[in-house]
């Protein structure tokens, strides 16, 4: 069997965006994370500190820095969107796409949300596929997000929805890219609603985001792409989460802006059996 090595991946969201408590974050994940080996660890905070946590970090740090989106055009009339390029020159190496709240899709109520407040939460498959290629073209390794909402999965529909948006996203993506690539399965209704799904179902459906990739590539490609699981994972459920046979670490929400909690999860996927 491929041996993937865990990646354990803070997305801070719209938190920490200040200079100064991004500081005093990073500085403890940093300190705290000093001696853990065998995992991989990034954080997305937000665009406004990514080149002052660069600076925290050096160079050749082992805490690797993502952006929580990216536009798929190198420059132009696009305001507000950030390209892959500015990413690579604030020293980002993953970014996460296709995030479910950036697809307008939020697993705690949003009351004041209404459909057409929802409309510039506009992510689809077909954005979803422009940013991937994008991000690649720049040597950004994609954290690609995929996952059901709870009518969806109480009408049966998950599996299906998983395997559209997976083959959604990698249209038109060679073999050879696939590498590069890392998935996120995050059922939407278990994200900031402090349910999980049980580590049996949240492994199937990793499977399923494993088996499109197979099914649309070969098995070599599909056996060696990691995924995480991204809904509520804590310190007190991650050992059983990890441990599953398809899932190669966490997308981390609200855990990763404590640096104990985060770098514990960290420390739990270092410490699975090789």
């Amino acid at each position: 069997m491929t041996k993937r090595t865990p990646l354990i991946a803070g997305n801070w969201k719209m938190n920490k965006g200040t200079t100064a408590e991004a500081t005093v974050l990073i500085t403890e994940v940093r300190d705290k994370a000093a001696n853990v080996s065998g995992v991989e660890i990034a954080v997305c905070p937000p665009f406004t500190v990514l080149h002052a946590l660069k600076s925290v970090l050096g160079d050749n740090s082992p805490i690797a820095l993502g952006a929580q989106d990216v536009y798929w055009k190198s420059a132009g009339a696009y305001t507000g969107q950030v390209s892959a390029e500015m990413l690579s020159d604030a020293g980002v190496s993953f970014v996460l796409i296709g995030h479910s709240e950036r697809r307008g899709r939020f697993g705690v109520a949003e009351p004041d949300f209404t459909e057409g407040v929802l409309k510039y939460f506009g992510e689809t498959d077909a954005s979803v596929n422009r940013k991937t290629v994008a991000a690649l073209a720049s040597d950004l390794k994609p954290i690609v997000c995929v996952g059901e909402t709870l009518n969806e999965r109480e009408n049966g529909d998950t599996d299906g929805v998983i395997r559209a948006q997976v083959e959604g996203a990698l249209d038109g993506i060679f073999t050879a890219q696939i590498a590069q690539i890392v998935f996120a399965y995050e059922p939407v209704w278990a994200i900031g609603t402090g349910k999980t799904c049980s580590s049996d179902e949240a492994d199937r459906v990793c499977g399923i985001i494993r088996a499109t990739v197979s099914d649309l590539y070969d098995a070599e490609t599909g056996g060696a792409v990691r995924i995480l699981y991204g809904g509520s994972m804590k310190p007190d459920n991650a050992s059983e989460l990890l441990v599953q046979p398809n899932i190669d670490g966490g997308l981390i929400g609200g855990a990763s802006l404590k640096a104990s909690d985060f770098v514990s999860i960290a420390v739990a996927a270092a410490s699975l059996p090789s």
